[in-house]
């Protein structure tokens, strides 16, 4: 995938406009499942006329804002907000006018399945076609872009990513998709601050408040409503999962508290049994783990 698909043409301005777009490295688990988000980007053009650089797998274009004509031989589309055009992989001299001021949102898929998708989206076409978009699925793709951009070339958002794909097919379907499905930006800021230590920060509610930028009381509520958890119970709770997996992977139960911000192993135990519903020691015993000789400090 190139840097920017637009290309600006018949004009001395080489500044395509402000172009983001990032990259998704799958999860195993998620290239396995056959079909992943490989790219996706958005830009605001500056110009009135575009040639569009091919790509080697279908490309989704829709117009999130404003208006352009895509073109492609004698095919001549308008799309108008809410709209998408599917151009098949390799297709060359395509062409986008009228676009100056356009919001342009575009996606590209990978995978073996990858076919098998775009059929049942209806959209697997030998040449360029408009395909049918709710609002719903210009909503998603625009949350796409948004988390693609935000993990550059990482698998940390895979499971989401792939969540959004599934919700595109979903809503095809006629099946009821919620509009959100990601995070704000100012909520997203202090859960990508949580993920970055691996939980071995332990932040109390001011400081998570300063992350986000808001009052203390807003950022509460605002996060609670988004994650549907108060966000020192959120941190609880993936400190605790962080703690079972790595028992699980051999980490002694003292070490497994330091490595999520809790040193004293009494404290360690006795959130981990509040939390899982067992100790850690009988936790280990239940689940099989690496290390079944743990030390039982604090238990």
């Amino acid at each position: 995938m190139p840097t920017t698909i637009f290309k600006p043409i018949h004009s001395n301005n080489p500044d395509p406009g402000v172009t983001v777009e990032g990259t998704h490295t799958p999860a195993e688990l998620v290239r396995q499942s056959g079909v992943w988000i490989d790219t996706a980007g958005s830009a605001i053009l500056a110009q009135e006329e575009y040639e569009l650089e091919p790509c080697d797998a279908p490309l989704w274009l829709v117009a999130e804002e404003g208006s352009c004509i895509f073109g492609h031989k004698d095919l001549s589309l308008t799309l108008n907000k809410g709209e998408c055009v599917i151009v098949p992989a390799g297709t060359v001299g395509c062409t986008l006018q009228k676009a100056q001021d356009a919001r342009i949102l575009w996606l590209v898929l990978a995978g073996p399945l990858m076919e098998n998708f775009m059929r049942q989206m209806n959209a697997f076409n030998r040449l360029p076609a408009r395909q049918g978009m709710l609002p719903t699925q210009v909503v998603l793709i625009r949350q796409i872009v948004q988390v693609v951009v935000r993990h550059m070339d990482t698998a940390d958002a895979s499971f989401q990513l792939q969540q959004l794909l599934w919700a595109l097919l979903a809503a095809h379907c006629g099946q009821s998709v919620a509009n959100s499905a990601t995070l704000s930006y100012e909520i997203a800021r202090v859960v990508d601050a949580m993920r970055a230590g691996s939980y071995k920060d332990s932040f109390s509610l001011a400081e998570m408040a300063a992350i986000s930028r808001m009052p203390v009381e807003t950022f509460r509520k605002r996060f609670t409503a988004e994650l549907g958890i108060p966000p020192l119970g959120y941190l609880q709770f993936l400190k605790m999962e962080r703690a079972k997996a790595l028992l699980r992977s051999g980490v002694g139960v003292r070490q497994t508290g330091v490595e999520i911000g809790m040193p004293d192993p009494y404290h360690f135990s006795k959130q981990f049994k509040h939390v899982v519903g067992m100790s850690p020691t009988a936790y280990l015993k239940h689940v099989g783990g690496k290390s079944m000789s743990e030390d039982k400090a604090g238990e």
